[in-house]
């Protein structure tokens, strides 16, 4: 089921999607999905969402975030094998994930568009398949580690490709400039998945109607189960902690020249089984 965060007449709250349109989710069971995801009441929520008469239709809402607090926003990068020979620099696989943190106002959500900073023009896209962690655990084994996703999201990790290099041993300053990424629609829950599709699912990202990113997870070096077995060794992953997978190949740096993203521009991450993440892009509003 598709779980959401939205804004109507200037109330925030949370709800499912069903054929007749939005649950309200909120009025009949109280707090958010964080809280629901934390209190183990995604099951709950699904039985009352099922059958129950719409209080919205979708086009009469703001969809924000799905998780709008996160306790933690982790991103790991180079993770598609050919992500990491498009970097022409003779290097090896990996032998570990790479991983960076964002926060949370680095994102703006659904058909909102990224802000493009005054401080550079080289604004980049990055689709990705995002897990929601639903189960708390430290230490999980890979064999477990679908037992602790909630559900997927969808993100395009915006990035300012300068500032990625400003400093000598870390990104975190081209990767978390307001609003140069996005996150959303919804979420859809673990439920809709196997193991079987978490480990072959279909992304792709478009720019102005060209694709630009085409891949599958059955290329990931590390995949899902790698990545949260490994974040939970030195993270205490909790309920609501939001991590995303990596990109494929493709993104507007790795263009010659680069295809940076301009004002105007719509962009459109696409993952089977999850749905699409639709931005403009603007400059920043000064």
């Amino acid at each position: 089921m598709r779980f959401i965060t939205y804004e109507y007449q200037n109330t925030v709250s949370w709800g499912a999607i069903n054929e007749q349109g939005v649950i309200d989710l909120g009025s009949k069971m109280g707090g958010d999905l964080h809280l629901a995801i934390r209190e183990d009441r995604l099951k709950e929520a699904q039985d009352l969402a099922a059958n129950a008469e719409a209080d919205h239709q979708l086009n009469d809402i703001k969809l924000l975030a799905p998780i709008t607090n996160p306790g933690k926003i982790a991103c790991i990068g180079v993770n598609y094998a050919n992500r990491n020979a498009e970097y022409k620099d003779g290097s090896e696989a990996p032998k570990f994930p790479s991983l960076f943190m964002r926060t949370p106002d680095s994102f703006t959500t659904h058909e909102e568009p990224l802000w493009r900073p005054p401080e550079s023009h080289q604004l980049d896209y990055e689709g990705e398949i995002v897990i929601i962690i639903g189960k708390p655990g430290r230490r999980i084994s890979e064999e477990n580690a679908y037992d602790h996703i909630a559900g997927l999201t969808i993100m395009n990790e915006g990035t300012l490709r300068d500032w990625v290099r400003h400093a000598k041993f870390n990104v975190t300053q081209g990767k978390n400039f307001v609003n140069s990424g996005s996150i959303g629609p919804w979420m859809v829950s673990s439920d809709e998945f196997t193991p079987e599709k978490y480990e072959n699912m279909h992304i792709t990202t478009k720019v102005n109607n060209e694709i630009r990113q085409d891949d599958t997870t059955a290329n990931m070096m590390f995949p899902l189960k790698h990545i949260i077995s490994y974040c939970s060794q030195f993270f205490y992953l909790q309920p609501g902690d939001v991590i995303a997978t990596g990109t494929p190949n493709g993104a507007g740096a790795r263009f010659d020249p680069p295809k940076y993203l301009v004002p105007g521009d719509i962009i459109e991450v696409e993952v089977d089984g999850i749905g699409k993440l639709i931005n403009g892009v603007i400059d920043e509003p000064i």
